[in-house]
């Protein structure tokens, strides 16, 4: 079940959730996060950001960001994910510009809402993965894991 305003105000004095340094706005069901930093989206270009906010969510939250509509409008797309229970850390956004115009960012400025929804039950296993405790932007670590397995093949590969 999504959370609404007055449970995102329960589950923060609860500490279930934290958001830091606060909440930009709270919204009837969901928050807005700001941009880390001033932005430009040139057309047709992908850009990753980062939230200027820190979120702690225990394990029975989890989240969903999406888009503010108000950015979605002047064409801006984001590759938005699952925010797991136990994650730590600034979000970090793909945000691409479908349109053929600039669309500059202010830092501060909000532009994604976290939606967040109650677990019927916790989490047996929070997240504990690449990204916890993110600060500001990070890039896909994905593909370290890959080339370092590629690297390993190789020098396998070569012994036998």
């Amino acid at each position: 079940m999504a959370l609404s305003d007055s449970e995102v105000n329960r589950a923060i004095k609860t500490r279930q959730l934290r958001i830091l340094p606060k909440i930009g706005k709270l919204n009837p069901a969901g928050i807005d996060l700001q941009v880390d930093r001033g932005v430009l989206l040139n057309p047709r270009r992908q850009k990753l950001v980062a939230t200027m906010e820190r979120v702690e969510l225990s394990e029975n939250l989890m989240g969903i960001l999406h888009i503010r509509s108000s950015l979605a409008r002047e064409g801006i797309l984001a590759s938005l994910a699952l925010v797991d229970p136990g994650f730590k850390g600034q979000l970090t956004v793909s945000l691409y510009n479908a349109g053929d115009r600039w669309v500059r960012l202010r830092k501060g400025e909000r532009f994604i809402q976290l939606s967040l929804f109650r677990l019927g039950t916790p989490a047996l296993h929070t997240y504990s993965g690449n990204y916890q405790n993110s600060r500001g932007v990070v890039k896909s670590r994905r593909r370290k894991k890959l080339d370092q397995r590629k690297m390993e093949n190789v020098i396998h590969t070569r012994r036998g």
